[in-house]
């Protein structure tokens, strides 16, 4: 076996990977290595994000600066240990007709981690529904509000609009919001459900949310698309509870220029000034204060 492939024990687990010096992130020089580090670092946490989700990936063969590419399905070639299931695709996807069976990856471990950093995935998207291990599609356990600022718009005002959103939920008894800055752009609002909902409960109300804050603050909020509503306001983007759609993962990398993370964020943090966070920001962050989900738990 040459230098450029290996195999690593990872917690039992043989693991094969391949030129770890490639530099996935060519303006601040990152290399697969160090994502995989950044990986198992953060991998308590960012497992309990990924616990009985499946994962669609996107992936960076060639590093941000190449081609990425959608991978919902099991690649060929994937481990025998890996995790996955036979599942009908939900209705309003891009995958065919309702009848289309895929046939979908679950990163249960640090393991599966290792092997789809290993492969380029730098991007996990995950949906707000989970699978039993019998593999019943179980209904939505978080409901997802993603602040999508339009131009002229930037993060000082998705502080603004998440404080907003917050209340709201607030006083319809979801009390434990807890804010992403999305390694992106913007930020993501997610709030742990008190009991399982369909879908289309949790994508109506958030969609009667985002619409009743815009015509509240018409100045800084949309809750459409048009791009020509856009300018200088903060779009809340309701329809990723919708069973089909993704969202990234918290903890999860980002394909940007910088290598950036889906980070998990304090309440006191959210106002003017925020920026977004790299990987060493958010391991640091761990280790000092620990995962603000752990707070919404139980």
């Amino acid at each position: 076996m040459t230098p450029e492939r290996q195999v690593l024990d990872v917690g039992g687990v043989p693991v094969r990977v391949s030129h770890l010096d490639k530099v996935l992130y060519p303006a601040a020089g990152t290399t697969k290595a160090e994502l995989i580090d950044y990986v198992v670092r953060v991998a308590p946490a960012l497992l309990n994000q990924l616990k009985d989700r499946p994962v669609t990936r996107i992936r960076f063969p060639d590093g941000v600066g190449g081609s990425p590419f959608f991978e919902k399905n099991v690649p060929r070639g994937a481990p025998d240990w890996l995790r996955h299931r036979r599942l009908p695709a939900a209705p309003g996807n891009d995958e065919g007709d309702e009848g289309t069976v895929l046939d979908l990856p679950f990163l249960d471990d640090l393991a599966g981690l290792v092997w789809a950093t290993n492969a380029g995935a730098l991007e996990l998207h995950t949906p707000q529904w989970s699978v039993t291990s019998a593999g019943k599609v179980r209904g939505a356990d978080r409901l997802v509000v993603d602040l999508d600022p339009g131009p002229g718009a930037g993060l000082d005002e998705c502080a603004q609009v998440a404080h907003l959103v917050a209340e709201r939920l607030a006083a319809d008894g979801l009390e434990r919001t807890v804010p992403v800055t999305s390694g992106s752009k913007g930020m993501q609002l997610y709030a742990p459900l008190p009991r399982r909902r369909p879908a289309a409960d949790t994508r109506r109300y958030a969609r009667d949310l985002a619409q009743a804050l815009a015509a509240a603050h018409p100045k800084l909020v949309v809750a459409v698309m048009r791009k020509d509503l856009r300018g200088g306001k903060v779009l809340l983007d309701w329809s990723q509870n919708h069973p089909a759609k993704t969202t990234i993962t918290p903890y999860s990398l980002r394909g940007r220029e910088q290598p950036r993370v889906a980070a998990p964020r304090w309440w006191e943090e959210i106002g003017p000034g925020l920026e977004q966070l790299g990987p060493r920001d958010v391991v640091r962050r761990l280790d000092e204060r620990g995962d603000p989900f752990a707070e919404t738990a139980g």
